[in-house]
């Protein structure tokens, strides 16, 4: 398995390596010295990818995370009325959707049950997991498109700046409800009472427009006015905007999302004991010779790096190349090095978050390992119909042989030959990506309040 599965800053370092994809220039290193004992091999190992153990968060103030709960949850923040944030990030999915392609407002059913609604499409990319979301990426989303140094300025590339804000997540927070397919709406909705959607009447071009819009329905509702005045006492009624929200948001990611207490945590702070045998021959193959950490390095084990993984291409596509998504090549047209290069997400509590890639192209962990161990193969004879249970997703496969060959063009230099693993090499890298699960991740359906100031139907 190689790169590429699916606040604030980690230092200089990581955020220059951030800059390029997984590149020519990364070590490759084979298996490791067996005159050692396991465990002695796998801390030489791990050593040389700059894995170390994770500190604590900051502890956050309790009313900011209560009302960013609120937030999270209630569907006020959609234009129709019919959306929140856990409805593509939900506790019983691991905050993510459990779906390979998401569907924003207009969509009907609800859970993994979701269909478009009339005029409405899936959406492009998958819905990442919020897990662990506050630890401090140098960069966000599936192109990697929001970055920022955690210094108060953060670019939504290619060319919006967003002044002003902490950190990254809380520049994340406030992007969704822009996104007329996610949340905003289209132009004429009626939301779902049969009013007219006032946020969606707004110039894509008014951020700040839609931002206030929002403030407005909140602060309308009493209940929004105690939590506002409470997560913020030195601000008055007339002083909050949508920064505050967005701050609340991260303080509630950041407070109860943040999950770094796995058998691997547990095993970086010197406990042999805590991962099993199968789980350590799957490390020292995940820091070996299968060449994961190559791009899966640092304390994130991913994050902040863009890769051609050789993903299958589904869904409707983006921009200019639509029925196609270039991912990272959208943004930097000047060169066709980062054409279907997406960002290199997270490992921790992976085992949780299927399915995989930014098109939620694997439904199982087994699967990715597989389609690594041999790229090429697997992008070839992928079928939709044993991958995907999702059945809108698997009439927007673009498996032609034109389309192959542009995803192979461009295609990291490592994956280009067959990693040659075993079943029983894969079965013990699954068993080590198990290893990466916090306990306390598994079950988060107490997250999920019975009601949200609004009064509308809690996600």
């Amino acid at each position: 398995m190689r790169p590429g599965l699916g606040a604030g800053g980690w230092g200089l370092a990581l955020a220059a390596l951030a800059l390029t994809a997984c590149d020519e220039r990364s070590l490759i290193i084979g298996d490791p010295d067996t005159t050692f004992t396991i465990d002695q091999q796998l801390r030489q190992a791990i050593g040389t990818w700059g894995v170390v153990p994770i500190g604590a968060v900051p502890e956050q103030q309790p009313a900011a995370v209560a009302l960013g709960r609120a937030l999270f949850f209630d569907p006020i923040l959609s234009g129709n009325r019919d959306v929140a944030c856990a409805t593509c990030h939900h506790p019983a999915t691991h905050f993510t959707d459990g779906l390979s392609l998401p569907l924003g407002t207009g969509a009907t059913g609800s859970g993994t049950a979701r269909e478009p609604g009339p005029g409405r499409s899936l959406l492009p990319r998958s819905a990442p997991t919020l897990l662990n979301s506050a630890l401090g990426f140098y960069q966000m989303f599936w192109d990697g498109r929001l970055t920022g140094f955690g210094q108060g300025t953060f670019l939504v590339q290619p060319d919006t700046m967003l002044p002003g804000v902490p950190t990254i997540v809380v520049a994340q927070a406030l992007l969704p409800v822009l996104s007329r397919g996610e949340m905003r709406g289209l132009a004429g909705d009626t939301d779902r009472f049969g009013a007219a959607n006032e946020l969606a009447a707004i110039a894509d071009v008014d951020r700040y427009g839609v931002w206030r819009a929002l403030m407005t329905r909140l602060l309308a509702i009493p209940e929004y006015q105690q939590l506002f005045g409470a997560a913020f006492p030195t601000v008055g009624p007339s002083g909050h905007d949508f920064t505050h929200a967005a701050l609340a948001l991260a303080a509630f990611q950041t407070a109860a999302l943040t999950k770094t207490n796995s058998p691997f945590d547990r095993y970086l702070a010197r406990d042999d004991a805590a991962l099993t045998l199968p789980q350590k021959r799957g490390a020292l193959l995940f820091f070996g010779r299968a060449q994961c950490s190559s791009c899966h390095s640092g304390p994130l084990l991913g994050g902040n790096g863009i890769a051609n993984s050789g993903v299958p291409q589904l869904g409707p596509g983006v921009g200019a190349a639509a029925p196609l998504d270039h991912g990272r090549g959208a943004i930097d047209t000047f060169t066709t090095f980062y054409r279907f290069a997406f960002r290199v997400p997270p490992l921790r509590n992976v085992e949780l978050t299927a399915p995989y890639f930014h098109d939620g192209a694997y439904p199982t962990l087994a699967a990715v390992v597989r389609h690594y161990n041999d790229v090429a193969t697997s992008l070839r004879s992928y079928d939709p119909a044993l991958q995907l249970a999702q059945a809108a997703a698997r009439t927007m496969h673009h498996g032609d042989a034109t389309t192959v060959a542009q995803v192979m063009e461009t295609l990291d230099f490592r994956l280009r030959g067959p990693l040659a693993l075993s079943e029983a090499e894969i079965a013990d890298l699954v068993a080590f990506l198990e290893a990466l699960t916090d306990p306390a991740a598994r079950d988060l359906a107490a997250l999920r309040p019975a009601a949200v100031p609004s009064g509308l139907p809690v996600p």
